[in-house]
């Protein structure tokens, strides 16, 4: 069943735009949130992790749980307790509560993605499953971006906490557009078996795909969780509005997302469209290196595009491979990967950037980027027989 144009797709977007939003808002705040409840560095950090720890974990669940249970029933409720949560963060005077409520939207964001993605790929035709993911990648791009602006802008002009009571407010009407979606009873639905996700991982392509995309994610996890701590030794003027307006590069994300199908068509292969992100991140990583905030700011433009070249063309790559079975189980996979990378880089490549700086933190960065391009090179051999498959 293909989506209908603006009545299915939009209310997809909008949700998907501030799932996240909420996922990012505090990053931009973090050194501001580190002097107002007294913590480190690292533990304000954590603010990052331990939402991520779920997000790694959470969505093989809901991957189970999406073979057999509407998405749009799951997503009504997560949508609702995400904006709870928000005015509860909002409200608390107490960090170890903070993390407590980061713990628990760490479960309820990935039921929203996983969730989203499924409804998407399975209302999609094999022809249309390309371009629905880049435009459902686009719209994680402008939720990241404007999560972290928005907050930052928000939390400049009238204090951190009206950040996420302003989110909270937007979430209830999110929540309401979901009511316009048509329930996916004709979605096909089989329960799965717990040896279905050992054949998932066992199917040609997928685990070199997972790994890369693990890679991917730690490295932009770490970048985007340690920029404002960079940023406020650069210059001392690194106030909340300037630091969320540092994120301007998610930007060329939307740009190289949705021109993913025709950069595909052009170069002639998903796995070489990934390997040259993965090169242009290595490149990324180099240009980072440099202590003048101007050049910082241009140089996130062309990290945040090669990275959503990658993820963008991984996500519909991974879809297509599957076919029509078990595509909450592929997403929820994927979803997995992608978020367990990040758990780690948002905290790991720290300690190395507290102990050997800047530099160091890079260098280990373009270890993990070499990393990745080699677990999709490793695909070259095993995708042809798939992709004769699928054709």
């Amino acid at each position: 069943m293909a989506l209908r144009k603006h009545t299915d797709l939009l209310p997809i977007l909008f949700n998907t735009i501030l799932a996240l939003s909420a996922l990012y808002a505090p990053q931009p705040l973090l050194p501001v949130l580190s002097q107002t409840f007294d913590v480190s560095r690292e533990a304000a950090a954590a603010l990052t992790t331990v939402t991520f720890i779920p997000l790694a974990l959470a969505p093989l669940f809901y991957g189970y749980l999406l073979e057999t249970v509407s998405p749009i029933r799951i997503l009504k409720i997560a949508v609702i307790l995400l904006a709870v949560t928000e005015l509860c963060f909002a409200a608390t005077s107490s960090f170890p509560l903070l993390i407590t409520i980061r713990i628990i939207q760490g479960g309820l964001v990935p039921a929203i993605l996983t969730s989203l993605m499924t409804y998407l790929s399975g209302r999609s035709s094999a022809d249309t499953i390309q371009r629905v993911m880049a435009m459902y990648i686009a719209a994680t791009i402008f939720g990241g971006f404007i999560g972290r602006a928005t907050s930052g802008l928000i939390a400049n002009l009238f204090g951190w906490r009206f950040s996420f009571i302003a989110l909270a407010i937007t979430l209830v009407f999110g929540f309401l557009t979901l009511f316009k979606l048509p329930e996916t009873s004709k979605l096909k639905m089989v329960k799965p078996q717990p040896k279905d996700l050992i054949d998932v991982l066992r199917k040609p392509a997928f685990l070199p795909i997972y790994l890369s995309i693990f890679c991917l994610f730690l490295i932009f996890s770490a970048v985007m969780n340690f920029l404002p701590f960079r940023l406020a030794e650069l210059s001392d003027q690194a106030n909340a509005l300037k630091i969320g307006l540092m994120y301007s590069g998610y930007m060329m994300g939307i740009v190289t997302s949705l021109g993913a199908p025709k950069f595909i068509l052009w170069i002639k292969g998903e796995l070489t469209t990934i390997k040259i992100g993965f090169f242009a991140l290595a490149l990324a990583l180099i240009g980072l290196a440099t202590n003048q905030v101007w050049l910082l700011f241009v140089m996130m433009f062309f990290f945040c595009g090669a990275m959503f070249l990658v993820h963008s063309t991984a996500s519909g790559l991974v879809n297509q491979l599957s076919g029509s079975s078990h595509r909450g189980l592929t997403n929820g996979l994927y979803v997995a990967f992608y978020y367990a990378g990040g758990s780690i880089g948002s905290f790991a490549p720290g300690i190395v950037y507290r102990d050997y700086g800047w530099n160091g933190f890079l260098i280990l960065l373009a270890l993990v980027c070499i990393t990745g391009y080699i677990c999709i090179n490793k695909v070259k051999l095993l995708t042809k027989p798939l992709k004769d498959e699928t054709c």
